[in-house]
């Protein structure tokens, strides 16, 4: 999903990558056989640590393996509805194996969802909304393989905004990595019900929260021209579930489901909100996982959209 744009504005909530400018920096961009980091919204697989580190523990190299992203993706018709099928190979570093899987993707409506409520004035403000369902199962032999593969869904938002996380209770985020020093304590605040973290630093710093914590529901505003933006992902969580992707220094450390990269650097300059499903494979006695998940995007006047924060995601404290 590259764009999310309202019916008033040709805005794109989301980050793209500046080669999508034009179609003859983005022919040359995606001729190339580098990764391509294009923006908006992604799947990606956990554990990170095996998908994306070929010679974990070490951390000299990251690689991004290019049958998940950009991956293969074919268009089906089924039921009337048009569906994105990638069938894949991917190998885990730490066991040592390959394992053959299905990623199906599809979108539908998500219709406003303050539409009906009663004493809000949200006339002036811009919405778009959809709902993404996305699926991930093993196939052929590797039902029966001996590691855990997750579904991970992430969006890449213009950068300098705030991502506002409501909690069940008090959560310190776990700091998997900062490239450039640590974020500064009055950037990332934390209390009994919200987790605030202002991102604006330079390089890139990743933050992950635990799934027994979060409600299900993360927001990220940002500052755009004369107005203000809110994007909202509205997923489930479910901390009985194995939630596989771990600290990079602490890989036994399950149960980890909503994650936050700050990225200003050569990559580019975006924020980019990230959460897990729970992982399928050995010993969870499941070879296929569904996932259903809103986004919620407005634009308008700084007191509308502080309006609508507080109902979609509460007080907080920003």
């Amino acid at each position: 999903m590259l764009g999310l744009y309202s019916g008033q504005s040709d805005e794109n909530f989301y980050w793209n990558h500046n080669d999508l400018a034009s179609a003859e920096t983005a022919r040359a961009f995606y001729a190339g056989d580098q990764w391509q980091n294009s923006g908006g919204d992604r799947t990606w697989l956990a554990p990170e640590a095996d998908l994306f580190f070929p010679h974990f523990p070490k951390l000299d190299t990251y690689f991004q393996q290019r049958s998940l992203d950009p991956g293969n993706y074919s268009v089906i018709e089924a039921n009337g509805r048009f569906k994105l099928v990638n069938r894949l190979k991917v190998t885990f570093s730490r066991a040592k194996k390959s394992i053959d899987l299905k990623i199906t993707k599809s979108f539908g409506p998500a219709p406003n969802p303050i539409r009906h409520e009663r004493g809000v004035d949200i006339s002036g403000v811009e919405y778009a909304g959809y709902t993404q369902y996305t699926s991930l199962e093993l196939t052929g032999a590797s039902k029966s393989t001996g590691v855990q593969v997750g579904l991970w869904n992430l969006v890449q938002m213009p950068h300098g905004g705030d991502l506002l996380i409501p909690t069940y209770n008090y959560s310190k985020p776990r700091h998997i990595f900062s490239t450039i020093g640590a974020i500064p304590a009055d950037e990332l605040i934390t209390n009994d019900h919200f987790i605030c973290y202002r991102m604006r630093q330079k390089g890139e710093h990743k933050i992950s929260v635990r799934a027994i914590s979060v409600c299900g529901r993360v927001g990220y505003v940002y500052k755009s021209g004369s107005k203000w933006s809110l994007i909202v992902r509205n997923f489930v969580v479910n901390p009985s579930g194995e939630y596989v992707d771990v600290p990079w220094i602490d890989p036994e450390y399950f149960g980890f489901a909503v994650q936050a990269c700050n990225v200003n650097s050569a990559l580019g300059s975006f924020s980019e909100l990230e959460y897990h499903i729970p992982a399928i494979g050995h010993r969870t006695g499941r070879v296929q996982c569904d996932d259903e998940a809103q986004v919620w995007a407005f634009r308008g006047e700084k007191r509308a959209i502080g309006m609508i924060q507080k109902l979609l995601l509460g007080p907080g404290r920003r």
